[in-house]
């Protein structure tokens, strides 16, 4: 069982944020409901939203266990969208209609 992921991939995953423009954040990095297994989860939060807050990344996130994770990391009201929407927020990424969005607009 893997529970989380180790600080060398941390680091790996911060150097790819450190490059980016653009995060798009939906899913933990691993079960960090469950104190060790956030230190990945909460290491690379913390890093987009230090990049964010410098104005240096558009972070966007989505999911409830995302939305949960960054909560937790005490971050997600550093990054600069966050939707509770899994499935749908990806859709909505992707450009597809929702039918909810689409019946509050007529």
């Amino acid at each position: 069982m893997i529970l989380d992921v180790g600080p060398k991939t941390v680091e790996v995953v911060n150097q790819w944020i450190e490059k980016a423009q653009t995060l798009v954040w939906n899913g933990p990095l691993g079960a960090f409901e469950i104190e060790p297994f956030d230190a990945a989860t909460v290491a690379a939060a913390k890093f987009a939203a230090d990049r964010t807050r410098a104005g240096k990344l558009v972070s966007v996130a989505g999911g409830g266990d995302t939305v949960s994770a960054l909560n937790h990391a005490g971050v997600a009201d550093d990054f600069s969208y966050v939707s509770t929407a899994g499935g749908a927020f990806l859709e909505w990424m992707e450009g597809k209609e929702l039918p909810g969005v689409v019946a509050l607009a007529r």
